[in-house]
């Protein structure tokens, strides 16, 4: 961020990442303990009715927060919060954005609020959230 306050409308959080991979799914079931089949095994993913295996949710979470805490140093961030709003398939090449939505005092305290999205290379919104970061 700029050593000047943000406004409303500006967007403090931008990052892309590569296409996700089965490398990458086989990657995060490890590290994430989540070895659900649904996001490794096609013949399984194809059983419960799914073209392919697709990411999981937390993984996208996690790009998500990575671009924010790329952006605001964690220190300031004092709420995140997201929803999920679509499965994300396998190839999809994730932006993750972050707009500066209403500046607030809280606790004596400036604060911006900030609406997240994490969109695919189609722009289908897959997560959507709200950070608040101290200014």
């Amino acid at each position: 961020m700029s050593a000047t306050s943000p406004a409303v409308g500006d967007r403090l959080v931008h990052k892309e990442f590569p296409p996700i991979t089965r490398h990458r799914l086989a990657l995060y079931c490890g590290a994430s303990g989540d070895h659900n089949p649904i996001h490794v095994d096609i013949d399984f993913a194809k059983q419960a009715g799914f073209p392919d295996v697709f990411t999981h949710g937390m993984l996208v979470m996690g790009y998500l927060g990575q671009a924010l805490t790329d952006a605001v140093a964690p220190s300031r961030i004092r709420s995140f919060s997201t929803r999920f709003a679509a499965i994300t398939q396998l190839g999809a090449r994730l932006t993750c954005e972050g707009m500066v939505t209403e500046l607030i005092e809280q606790g004596g305290e400036m604060r911006a609020k900030i609406a997240l999205t994490t969109k695919d290379q189609n722009g289908e919104v897959k997560l959507a959230g709200e950070a608040v970061i101290a200014v």
